[in-house]
């Protein structure tokens, strides 16, 4: 490769990642808020994406040597083109079908939908591993403005997909998202540099999915339950909560619950994105030995774990839907979505310090594997202890997750 192409190649890496994302963050709010829209329960609502996390762990598994055997360039234009490919079966949804059948069709999308995303990202962040320079920091600061971006480009997401529902409808929203995410990869197959590295030993392997090395293990294992906790309440327990808050029922008032669900998803997205970027700087990481970082991930795993249970405390306390039980929720998944973003940004750092070159893609397939389960555990957990409890049962629920979460990040010293 030439001088230049490490850079060249990550900003193309990055782009296509970031427009990934933004359709992403789009189809989970037009599906969510369309269908909670329609009627369906929490629980229902929280089926339609069980298959998405369901595929996600799958495809992880899978990506990992499918890069290894193919490359990484490979792998992300196959996400790039099965997101396309969704996108417009989902446009075929029929208003007249049943529920049976709209929530079987729709699940059956968002699997495809979960290989696409988790092929994409797979192929993002190894490639960070793999381009990212040599020096101190390097990696740190590369894997922060990559994750960081990524995130504020999905709140944006977040924000568009209800903006469009409101202003478009549902089917044209879904075309227009099409047509434009086929266009950029039309763009990232022409300028994307040849020669991104990822590609491995022809002779690679099924076997040896779960990693060598007990760190990465220990970490996968962390990252399940941390994101687990935030989905518990992000999925459906506190978008279902605000809608039934703010939309009075008629149409005009489902307009105005859209974008003001939309827009605090969206800006605490994009809020955690920009915590994630600025990571390295709040960690000290430049210069700073790994087991001090590690030293620093357990710290914030254990500051995570009471916001959670003090606003189910809260939620418990109101008796009914209050306006100071509102702000109290607003501004505790802002703390909540702070530490978080330190904790996800760190994960992200340590798997690819830990993970060895030869053998990158498969460690990063297993690892994004724990992290598809703990989403995919947090999102029926977050549609059936909202529907069986209401928001303090989901935010309890949240509380244990994040508490499991420190647990299996204390062992990360002894390793």
């Amino acid at each position: 490769m030439p001088q230049s192409s490490p850079l060249r190649a990550y900003a193309a890496v990055t782009a296509a990642y970031w427009a990934f994302m933004l359709s992403d963050g789009a189809l989970r709010m037009l599906v969510l808020l369309h269908f909670n829209a329609l009627g369906f329960t929490p629980l229902q609502l929280a089926w339609l994406f069980l298959l998405y996390e369901l595929a996600g762990i799958l495809t992880n598994l899978a990506a990992g040597w499918l890069a290894a055997r193919f490359g990484l360039a490979a792998t992300l234009y196959g996400g790039l083109g099965l997101q396309v490919t969704a996108l417009i079966a989902l446009a075929q949804l029929d208003p007249g079908w049943g529920v049976t059948v709209s929530v079987a069709f729709v699940m059956a999308v968002q699997g495809l939908s979960g290989v696409a995303k988790d092929l994409a990202k797979m192929s993002s962040k190894s490639a960070v591993k793999l381009l990212a320079p040599r020096e101190e920091g390097g990696l740190f600061a590369w894997v922060a403005v990559l994750t960081g971006s990524k995130n504020a480009v999905k709140g944006l997401g977040f924000f568009l997909g209800a903006a469009l529902l409101a202003l478009a409808g549902f089917k044209a929203a879904v075309w227009a998202m099409a047509g434009a995410l086929a266009v950029i990869l039309l763009a990232v197959v022409l300028f994307l540099p040849a020669g991104l590295p990822g590609r491995m030993k022809s002779d690679e392997t099924w076997g040896g999915w779960r990693s060598r090395d007990a760190r990465v293990n220990r970490l996968s294992l962390a990252r399940l339950f941390l994101f687990g906790a935030r989905d518990v309440w992000f999925v459906v327990g506190v978008p279902v909560y605000f809608q039934s808050v703010l939309s009075d029922g008629t149409t005009e008032g489902r307009r105005e619950a859209f974008f003001l669900i939309g827009g605090f998803l969206a800006l605490w997205i994009i809020g955690y994105g920009a915590v994630q970027a600025l990571a390295p700087r709040l960690l000290g990481a430049k210069g700073q030995p790994q087991a001090e970082t590690i030293r620093k991930a357990i710290l914030w795993a254990g500051l995570l774990v009471p916001v959670p249970l003090v606003l189910a405390g809260a939620a418990w306390v109101a008796e009914a839907p209050a306006p100071w039980l509102t702000v109290t929720l607003i501004l505790g998944l802002l703390v909540f979505g702070f530490v978080f973003a330190v904790n996800s940004s760190v994960h992200s750092y340590l798997i690819l310090a830990f993970g060895s070159a030869d053998r990158i893609t498969r460690d990063v397939g297993f690892y994004y594997m724990a992290n598809a389960a703990g989403r995919l555990i947090g999102t029926l957990l977050s549609g059936l202890s909202y529907q069986l409890g209401g928001l303090p049962v989901c935010l309890a629920c949240a509380g244990l997750m994040a508490l499991a979460a420190w647990w299996a990040a204390r062992r990360l010293h002894r390793l």
